[in-house]
């Protein structure tokens, strides 16, 4: 009996042994998670029950659990290095199509030959679908993508609306609009200009020439102080404001007719209205095969102006783009993927999924610093970073091994010192036993 019983000790001391020489084994290993070996004494219980001087059978391993406590973050200067700070597990898909799932805290990912990114086993990092604005449309684990980085934006985006506001100095001496020449800056009393895209993409320059009306022009019968005449040019060619005031005035030092818009101020500087109420350019012919382009010219929702300060622009800004390459990519702590492009534009691709289980000790490790749902887990849950139960996502760093190695250290001296004291355990019956055969 007591040979058994010192048997059950030395298996729990191997058992405690090997659990401890794996955690200090994996004490660099990026998401792993220690475990701790457990035990429950052995107690034969008769029919009736024990009887008063019962004695113990053992030791037996009731468990080898993984404790999930978060590991410390180490920076990196990769952005696809990610970390969860809190709860929850990365999703990942051994293939493109299928179910074959698994859970991981090792953020080490990187983009493969295809530029999809996928961690270093080779398994697809998982993402809820998101529209154009970043806006994740399911959170079910059923409609999570692998996400693939695209080599550009796709096709341009002409440009159809200028975004425009500036203080015009109220300062500014009167001018004649008929007397304007682009060419002759004292012929203006302000310019400023910006880039706007055709339907293939190429860029143009969008001139703004901006006059402080003479009162009695031929723009300004009213004889209002507080008028502006904008004139409008794509590529140094003047353009027309459709149903915008025709002005003769020349232009490189020839004599054109072009269609100009008012602007009209209060007395307190404030923007008014403009002539017409939409200052829109007729359609401009493009000699590279482009569709003609047509822009709004919107003053109204911006700080438009009319202050004796400094002519200022405070909004410049034309929708529409070229196409692009793909600069870099963009993860925030919500997990929202954007890709970034070298024509200013952030492309959402996707939200990072994560998930929990309500019991992760009951989750089948299967290497790899990656575990399996079970039965004892319980059924997964899904969500976003920062919702719910979930932790937030750090790009640029990695969640360390939760290795405490002094504490390992220390148990692996504690569980040599059980094995030893066991073994001796062994020793001593044998003693008695040998003695007992030489009774004559």
């Amino acid at each position: 009996m007591s040979f058994n019983t010192a048997l059950s000790g030395l298996q729990a001391a191997t058992v405690d042994l090997s659990v401890t020489s794996n955690n200090i084994a994996n004490v660099s290993t990026t998401g792993f998670k220690n475990s701790r070996a457990e035990f429950g004494d052995l107690f034969e219980i008769s029919p009736f029950g024990n009887t008063p001087t019962a004695v113990g059978s053992g030791v037996q391993v009731s468990s080898v659990s993984q404790q999930f406590d978060q590991g410390n973050l180490k920076f990196t200067n990769a952005s696809l290095d990610m970390a969860i700070s809190g709860q929850g597990f990365f999703v990942t898909n051994k293939a493109l199509t299928g179910s074959d799932i698994s859970y991981t805290r090792a953020g080490q990912f990187r983009i493969d030959d295809s530029g999809i990114i996928t961690n270093s086993a080779g398994e697809y990092l998982q993402a809820f679908p998101v529209d154009a604005n970043g806006n994740v449309t399911s959170t079910s684990l059923n409609t999570t993508v692998s996400i693939q980085l695209p080599s550009t934006t796709g096709a341009p985006q002409a440009s159809t609306e200028v975004e425009i506001g500036v203080n015009l100095d109220a300062a500014t001496a009167s001018l004649d609009p008929a007397l304007f020449d682009p060419t002759a800056s004292n012929t203006y009393s302000h310019s400023t200009s910006t880039t706007v895209y055709d339907s293939l993409g190429a860029s143009h320059v969008m001139s703004y020439y901006f006059i402080h009306d003479l009162p009695g022009s031929v723009t300004n019968a009213a004889n209002d102080p507080n008028q502006w005449v904008v004139y409008n040019y794509l590529d140094g060619a003047e353009v027309d404001i459709a149903g915008g005031t025709t002005v003769n005035h020349l232009s490189g030092g020839l004599a054109v007719a072009q269609d100009a818009g008012i602007l009209n101020f209060n007395a307190d500087g404030s923007y008014n209205s403009s002539t017409p109420a939409a200052l829109q350019n007729t359609a401009v012919a493009l000699t590279n095969g482009a569709n003609p382009l047509t822009i709004l010219h919107d003053f109204s929702n911006n700080p438009t102006t009319q202050f004796a300060a400094s002519f200022a622009v405070s909004t410049l800004d034309p929708n529409g783009f070229s196409t692009g390459r793909l600069t870099g990519l963009d993860i925030s702590e919500d997990g929202l993927l954007r890709a970034t492009f070298s024509n200013g534009i952030a492309m959402p691709m996707g939200q990072i999924a994560l998930a929990d289980f309500p019991n992760v000790q009951g989750l089948r490790a299967i290497g790899g610093s990656s575990w399996q749902e079970t039965i004892d887990s319980g059924a997964v849950i899904t969500g976003g970073a920062g919702t719910g139960r979930f932790g937030l996502i750090q790009s640029g760093a990695l969640e360390t091994s939760n290795v405490d190695l002094t504490e390992q250290l220390v148990n692996l001296i504690t569980a040599q010192r059980n094995f030893q004291a066991n073994a001796r355990s062994i020793e001593t019956s044998n003693s008695i036993t040998d003695t007992i055969i030489q009774i004559r």
